[in-house]
């Protein structure tokens, strides 16, 4: 059985955990923050539910529209989206029995600034 990693908000300390890959090295404390949210990222699943709700109308989708599109039980895909939102990438909202969840576009941003400036 595989080891469920603990994952980390990032949002709540800035948009940006640490400086650009390519200004200095990165500190202990800083790549392991970056790997806890670049783990949340590494999975196929993740990314094409994370690309569902961000290509959606007002990068917003109910649960119950994102099991079908990528072939994986309810159970499983409320994981990964469980760690999607914990890593900051998604926020989570319910309404009525469904839960909604919506991009955060400052996660997905702070990640790209880290890699590309």
């Amino acid at each position: 059985m595989p080891t469920l990693l603990e994952v980390t908000d990032v949002t709540a300390a800035g948009a940006t955990c640490c400086a650009p890959l390519t200004k200095e090295p990165l500190a202990q404390d800083e790549a392991e923050l970056l790997a806890v949210t670049l783990k949340a990222l590494a999975d196929p699943a993740r990314l094409r539910l994370l690309s569902i709700v961000a290509s959606s109308e007002g990068q917003e989708a109910c649960v119950c529209d994102l099991i079908e599109p990528v072939g994986l039980s309810q159970p499983t895909v409320s994981h990964h989206l469980k760690v999607l939102t914990e890593a900051g990438f998604l926020s989570r909202s319910k309404r009525g029995t469904w839960a909604y969840y919506r991009l955060q576009p400052a996660a997905l941003a702070g990640v790209a600034d880290f890699l590309t400036t």
